[in-house]
């Protein structure tokens, strides 16, 4: 089932009014988030190759801004009306379709390009399979997709992935993979603290602000701060990644090819699932920055957990991390300005 133009009517209006007040200085702020995201990924790899930032602080902190981030975007979205976005038959198909079939067929070409290293395969598998489900949304937002649809969407991702990861990890690396993941006891935390917290606690705020004129200024406040706190995380992750990064040699010119490659084929695939599935340029939008999204904050625990042979999968995440944070810079701006435009 669609959602007709009366009940997107509905469900857009509490957005359009909560993120309508002090334009000038939102405007002014999303204008230069590019160049905010930029700036804060190149000061974050030159501090972190010119120090040795601790890691448990900074970790701790990533999660905790994560979690905020999610909540302030969350506060912008009509959360009594998701139920209807919900049931938008059309959106779902598309994004269920590009994220556990379309793309994992692309990421099963992209893993015949590797070295015949495990670890290496494990890695890139890892986190080309897991679609984003934290700050997708925030990307969305951002980038003029439906962060309403968006919100709804984050469970139905979260559940398919647990249930067919192990599946596509046997499927492509079978009897070789006898690593122990412990799935839930990483994945379970980070989908409460990430996802369900946030997004309850934002519910509760639009139900405080129906009666609430300091609510309602509050949430309007909030529209101010997903581009600044996302900066903060950039230079932050940078920063205790840069090491890493430098110590991996000949594997990272590998990765700096196929990474890339991925998010322009994500990119393709989402504008073709967009005509299939007869979206609209903003729906459509919001298929393109789920398929280039992946979970690598998340995926990343389950590496480190690992045995010492398999740290190369580390390197191969962190990698995708920061090609993937350029990426959002790039679809930013080139989705719903080329790719996807409005007319």
């Amino acid at each position: 089932m669609t959602i007709n133009a009366r009940t997107l009517a509905i469900v857009e209006r509490p957005i359009c009014r909560i993120t309508s007040v002090c334009p000038p200085m939102r405007d002014i702020i999303e204008r230069h988030q590019v160049w905010a995201y930029l700036i804060a990924v190149v000061l974050g790899l030159f501090v972190g190759w010119k120090t040795s930032p601790g890691e448990v602080g900074p970790d701790y902190m990533i999660w905790t801004l994560l979690g905020i981030l999610l909540y302030t975007t969350f506060t912008q979205t009509p959360l009594t009306h998701l139920s209807e976005v919900f049931r938008d038959r059309q959106f779902m198909g598309a994004l269920l379709t590009g994220n556990f079939v379309v793309m994992p067929a692309i990421t099963a070409l992209l893993v015949l390009a590797l070295p015949d290293n495990d670890a290496l395969k494990l890695g890139l598998l890892l986190v080309l399979l897991m679609p984003c489900t934290d700050w997708f949304v925030t990307f969305t937002h951002l980038g003029k997709g439906d962060s309403t649809r968006a919100v709804a969407a984050t469970p139905v991702l979260l559940v398919a992935q647990l249930a067919l990861l192990p599946l596509y990890l046997w499927l492509f690396l079978g009897s070789q993979f006898g690593v122990n993941l412990e799935f839930g006891r990483h994945l379970l935390p980070a989908f409460v603290g990430l996802i369900i917290v946030p997004l309850i606690l934002a519910f509760l705020t639009h139900k405080w602000a129906e009666d609430s004129r300091k609510a309602s200024r509050f949430i309007r406040l909030t529209g101010l701060m997903p581009v600044p706190l996302l900066t903060v995380i950039l230079f932050i992750v940078s920063m205790t990644q840069a090491s890493q990064i430098a110590s991996t040699g000949g594997i990272v010119w590998i990765l700096m090819i196929l990474f890339p490659t991925y998010l322009l084929a994500a990119a393709l695939v989402g504008k073709g699932l967009r005509q299939i599935f007869r979206l609209s340029p903003e729906t459509g939008r919001t298929v393109v920055f789920s398929l280039g999204t992946r979970n690598s904050f998340v995926v990343l625990p389950l590496a480190l957990s690992m045995p010492e042979a398999w740290a190369a999968a580390v390197v191969v995440i962190v990698v995708q991390s920061l090609v993937e944070l350029f990426g959002m810079m790039f679809y930013l701006r080139w989705v719903p300005d080329r790719l996807l435009p409005n007319t």
